[in-house]
């Protein structure tokens, strides 16, 4: 098989040159596939499997460039990226990876709640620009504090144990309660969530039911001085809100590993000309996300939260026995 493995990254060097592989012709790509990204017609023509991250975008005019296509494998739990319809459609196999980086995720989340309730970021940033403010930078200690967490899956349920480790209290908002978590959260409906809780963090998939799951109404019903966490899919918030947010004090801070449309939210220089149609939608929000990088108390980060050596590691692993599984008739994780 020919695979076209598109979001190579260093970190992710290690994995392929410590294995064979006698199967799979790989050809490596550093950056995402997207409507503008250039290949040869013989890519084209012969690619058989291709290997994506989220950064890459599948669209039907993407895919359909592509004549021998049969798998798509993407290196992510989440597969909105692609097209799946286009794919029932044309007899393309998806597979995503499940279960990776949990420990990973929740350990992040709770590094970027301590850093924005005990204000590390202006701390950081007056230190080294020679203007501090020591009673600016006055927090809380977590034990006074709600956490109030939206999913609890293998990652809402390793925050939650950690919260309540710290001795805080935990909400959890979430379709099946999990008896890891149990005796110790309140499951409680999402308006009450957000009506009460000091911290909110967000640990779901993303679906087109869930867009914007937090908006300017919701916004409006949280605590004055509310913190904001994401680390699961940008898609969930309403970006424009949050940033108004911000400004006008409701949100105390905010910590973003994850955005709406952050293949371009993540660009340095937006050029309206170089912007194609399909993107247009995302100009709004890439804007806002330029405004919330000037901000001090906003952590941006570029979806690392899963990425740690292990991590990355397992995540390659199932992806290469995915695509294995597949040729011997097996469905592994298969999507569609």
């Amino acid at each position: 098989m020919k695979m076209l493995l598109f979001d190579f990254r260093d970190s992710e060097k290690e994995f392929f040159d410590t294995r064979e592989f006698k199967d799979i012709d790989i050809t490596f790509i550093k950056s995402p596939l997207n409507e503008d990204t250039e290949l040869t017609e013989e890519q084209l023509s012969e690619t058989d499997v291709l290997c994506v991250f989220v950064s890459s975008t599948l669209t039907p005019d993407v895919l359909g460039r592509f004549k021998n296509l049969r798998v798509i494998a993407t290196r992510s739990t989440g597969y909105n990226h692609i097209d799946l319809m286009y794919c029932t459609r044309n007899n393309i196999a998806v597979f995503n990876v499940e279960h990776y980086g949990e420990a990973a995720v929740a350990q992040y989340t709770t590094g970027l709640m301590i850093a924005l309730v005990r204000n590390l970021l202006p701390a950081y940033l007056g230190m080294k620009l020679s203007k501090t403010c020591p009673p600016a930078y006055e927090g809380r200690t977590l034990q006074n504090l709600t956490i109030g967490i939206v999913g609890c899956g293998a990652i809402g349920s390793a925050v939650a144990k950690t919260a309540d480790f710290f001795g805080m209290k935990v909400l959890v908002n979430t379709y099946m309660k999990n008896p890891e978590v149990s005796g110790f959260v309140d499951y409680v409906t999402l308006e009450e969530l957000i009506k009460v809780s000091d911290i909110i963090t967000l640990h779901i998939p993303y679906t087109p039911e869930v867009y914007h799951m937090l908006s300017q109404k919701e916004f409006e019903k949280m605590k004055d001085g509310v913190f904001i966490i994401n680390t699961a899919r940008g898609e969930l918030i309403d970006i424009m809100a949050l940033y108004e947010n911000l400004v006008n004090g409701k949100v105390k801070g905010a910590a973003l590993d994850v955005l709406e449309c952050e293949y371009l939210a993540l660009k340095k220089d937006i050029v309206a000309d170089e912007i194609n149609d399909s993107e247009e939608k995302c100009v709004a929000s890439a804007l806002i996300t330029q405004k919330l990088l000037d901000m001090d108390n906003v952590i941006i980060t570029p979806h690392i939260a899963y990425d740690t050596k292990e991590s990355v590691h397992y995540l390659l692993e199932e992806t290469f026995n995915n695509i294995r599984d597949y040729s011997k008739g097996m469905h592994t994780n298969q999507v569609c």
